[in-house]
């Protein structure tokens, strides 16, 4: 008997076997959107719906907790859509004997975020489970947004760049580090961020040069470059020499043989776009919250059809495949 796997639910081969065969199949193939959210008619325009379960271990970490990133997590989903996220449901699983004072920590960050982000929390529920049967608190949210241009979704094309707003792998190390109690890695934090306002500012300016977005959650910027490219004649090139991975990054990811670029991050996009505009893209958001560090990593070409590869320092070529697993369960 085939039984559920922890991989089924990491981003990698394993759950996008799940989502395709047995999810989608039952669902309906023309209904079910597999995106980062739905994109809807209603009238007079068009509106963008995701939901999104949070189950991270542990609840509190440097530069975040299980609240912040609910809220941050569905506000990103909306706005790489290039939705404007306006309100989002709170649902709570919390496990009988959870402590009252961590609950009233995680519901103040999640109220500070969403007034930060500029959305409402206006509907959820409550359950409670009996002890042992949550880890604590599972947290669900869903959003909506509305959409007043095109979707971030437009066809890719060999010579487009490919463009990271800021470092690579600090939530999944930060994570790793504070659950496996490493000291010497003291200076890394979690990126969580809200990234509605640093999209909308590139949006007014390039709505028309982005051809796709995405925030690198759950297998990191290795896992979304596979699936912008699966089944495609085009490949996807990030240079190493312009990969921006912090020194504590790099140094945690080394000692514990993770690749950081399948490490998960919460607070940046990673974009696609037109060549001609893309370092005018990225000068902009040097001058936006939470895109200080954006650059240029890469590019759309025909290379390996199909993949996506690191061009190495030293003039390699390696190959990024996709996962079966993640390397860092339960990391959002």
């Amino acid at each position: 008997m085939k039984r559920i796997l922890p991989g089924h639910g990491s981003g990698g081969r394993l759950m996008n076997d799940l989502i395709v065969n047995t999810i989608r199949s039952r669902f309906g193939s023309e209904t079910l959107q597999l995106d980062d959210a739905a994109v809807l008619e209603a009238s007079p325009g068009r509106i963008a719906f995701t939901t999104d379960t949070f189950t991270i271990t542990p609840l509190f970490f440097p530069g975040g907790d299980i609240g912040r990133l609910a809220v941050n997590g569905t506000v990103n989903d909306l706005a790489v859509m290039g939705a404007t996220p306006i309100a989002l449901s709170c649902a709570l699983i919390i496990e009988e004997g959870f402590p009252m004072d961590d609950l009233e920590r995680i519901l103040d960050s999640m109220a500070g975020e969403a007034k930060h982000a500029e959305v409402r929390i206006v509907t959820g529920d409550t359950k409670v489970v009996p002890h042992g049967k949550a880890d604590g608190i599972f947290i669900n949210t869903s959003g909506i947004g509305t959409i007043t241009g095109d979707t971030a979704r437009r066809e890719i094309q060999p010579g487009d760049r490919i463009i990271i707003s800021g470092t690579i792998g600090d939530h999944g190390m930060a994570v790793m580090a504070t659950r496996q109690n490493l000291s010497f890695a003291g200076n890394l934090r979690s990126d969580c961020a809200h990234l509605n306002h640093l999209i909308a500012g590139v949006l007014r300016s390039h709505d028309g040069d982005i051809r796709f977005m995405r925030d690198p959650t759950r297998g990191g910027v290795a896992s979304v470059l596979n699936e912008i490219v699966a089944g495609a004649s085009i490949s996807a090139m990030l240079s190493e020499e312009d990969l921006p991975i912090t020194d504590e990054v790099r140094g945690l990811s080394d000692i514990l043989g993770i690749d950081p670029l399948y490490s998960a991050n919460e607070g940046k996009v990673l974009m696609v776009a037109d060549p001609s505009a893309a370092e005018d893209i990225v000068n902009l958001m040097r001058t936006l919250e939470h895109g200080e560090q954006a650059r240029v990593i890469g590019t759309i070409d025909t290379e390996f059809p199909g993949k996506a590869y690191l061009a190495t320092a030293i003039g390699g070529r390696r190959i990024l495949p996709l996962l079966t697993e993640e390397q860092l369960p339960r990391i959002c």
